[in-house]
């Protein structure tokens, strides 16, 4: 008698209860003996007034189950209510998004026959989607672009133990850290840090728009890319996109104590109800659960039988079309079902093994450095111009221990005028550093330097510039000495 797993099992919304069942059907088949505890998320959620989509009776659920299938969720776009996806991912701080991207047989593609077969690994929780948003001005919106490092060296070093439970030999790290040097940086030098205790692994840095560019030449040279949030986001829908659509996109969102699977794509809600959608996606979210759960047999028989079905020319709407050979998402799950005990031509089993979930404390992450305040920025809504602004800012310090350095709009500096006349907004950033460039800046000093500024100007928020051992941890606008 195997071992009964308990699975929480929340349905989705749109196609999400069509494609979840047909998973959930064929993993039944399979002889895996799952306790299935059926819980709501989304939408009907969102109608009841619970602005977070989760109710506390999912919570409990994954409290106890410590893992989850989901089907897709709606997300309200452009109010109040967060994504019931993010919050999911981030109560339960499942860091790590795995998503495969591997070439189907029997599936359509620009990249037929070049043997497609790697995987993102995304960090989940930091980054934009942080959600830390805020309107400085009427005109202005301003996202935080958290990364931390603690962030970091929990994704890279599940990169590498991902690669490690599937044989994989090589990993890039996807970042924009020519541009973004602090935040996107900090991922890249943790990865080269990491790098080091797995001397086995090939590793390369990649800029993330080449890594785009080079997906879409050279798709088969990769094997395993790690990066930060958004970044994955988008290179991960890319990736679908190149072994026949999102239909094909399975994933999960791993942590230390609890995993969620799910497909990468969305809820469709104009195809549901009409057992037309493929789903692919969130069956090989669940053959990954299964590999999670250390069934690794059941998951090779669905996934080898998923295979075949494909190879006998079977496939939904996504992939035949409106032509009269496209299946309807019930008769897809059982040609699948069907096809138990039989094995792909096309696509050989992979070895798998346990994955070593990395080892990172839950506690504050401190990080020891010598620190001093040199400065601060002070962001200020003003309809004057930069020259009449900055004369006004000079006047006012005017014999205090700080000076104005400079003024930048939307990341230009715009006073002292270079010389160009860039558009500018009527946010601006006023960036006063202390008189004596050796001395300290004190927080008494940054509150009187306010107190005087305010009495003519709004400020919106301030900024601390801080040099760390030696260097700078901030950075300077475009045009800046």
């Amino acid at each position: 008698m195997t071992k009964t797993h308990r699975v929480t099992f929340i349905k989705g919304d749109g196609i999400g209860p069509e494609v979840t069942q047909a998973t959930r059907r064929i993993i039944d088949a399979s002889g895996v003996r799952i306790h299935w505890e059926d819980c709501l998320a989304g939408a009907e959620v969102f109608k009841k007034g619970q602005a977070t989509g989760v109710p506390q009776e999912t919570i409990d659920s994954l409290l106890r189950n410590k893992i989850a299938l989901k089907g897709p969720l709606a997300t309200p776009v452009g109010f109040g209510e967060k994504s019931a996806n993010v919050t999911l991912r981030k109560l339960f701080e499942t860091y790590a998004n795995i998503r495969p991207i591997r070439e189907f047989p029997g599936v359509p593609s620009p990249y037929k026959g070049r043997h497609i077969d790697f995987v993102i690994v995304r960090e989940n929780v930091e980054d934009l989607y942080a959600g830390d948003e805020y309107m400085q001005t009427p005109g202005t919106a301003q996202t935080l672009k958290l990364i931390t490092r603690k962030g970091c060296e929990k994704i890279v070093r599940m990169a590498f133990e991902y690669a490690i439970s599937e044989g994989r030999k090589t990993i890039h790290c996807a970042t924009k850290a020519n541009i973004m040097k602090f935040s996107e940086g900090l991922m890249k030098h943790t990865f080269e840090e990491i790098a080091r205790e797995y001397p086995d692994i090939t590793t390369q840095h990649i800029i993330v728009d080449n890594c785009a560019h080079q997906l879409v030449r050279f798709p088969e040279k990769f094997d395993v890319i790690v990066t930060t949030n958004m970044n994955g986001d988008i290179l991960s829908d890319l990736g679908s996109g190149l072994i026949g659509g999102l239909g094909f996109a399975p994933g999960a969102n791993l942590g230390n104590e609890v995993a969620i699977f799910e497909a990468v794509h969305g809820s469709a809600p104009k195809y549901a109800g009409k057992n037309q959608i493929n789903p692919t996606a969130v069956l090989l979210s669940g053959v990954m659960m299964l590999r999670y759960l250390n069934e690794f047999e059941a998951a090779d028989r669905i996934e080898q039988a998923l295979a075949v079905t494909l190879e006998q020319g079977y496939g939904t709407r996504d992939v035949k079309g409106d032509s009269g050979d496209a299946l309807s998402t019930t008769d897809f799950t059982n040609k699948i079902i069907d096809n138990f005990g039989k094995t792909s031509s096309f696509w050989p089993k992979r070895p798998h093994h346990p994955i070593k979930m990395p080892n990172v404390s839950k506690a504050p992450d401190l990080v020891h450095a010598s620190s001093k305040v040199v400065g601060f920025d002070l962001f200020i809504e003003s309809s004057l111009m930069a020259n009449e602004l900055g004369k006004s800012l000079e006047q006012l310090v005017q014999g205090m221990p700080v000076k104005l350095k400079m003024i930048s709009n939307r990341g230009v500096k715009v006073y002292p005028s270079p010389g160009t006349t860039p558009d500018v907004v009527d946010l601006w950033r006023c960036r006063l550093m202390a008189v004596n460039d050796e001395e300290e800046i004190e927080d008494e000093q940054i509150f009187k330097t306010l107190g005087v500024i305010r009495t003519q100007h709004q400020w919106m928020h301030l900024e601390k510039l801080r040099i760390f051992d030696g260097k700078l941890g901030y950075s300077k606008a475009q045009g800046e000495d």
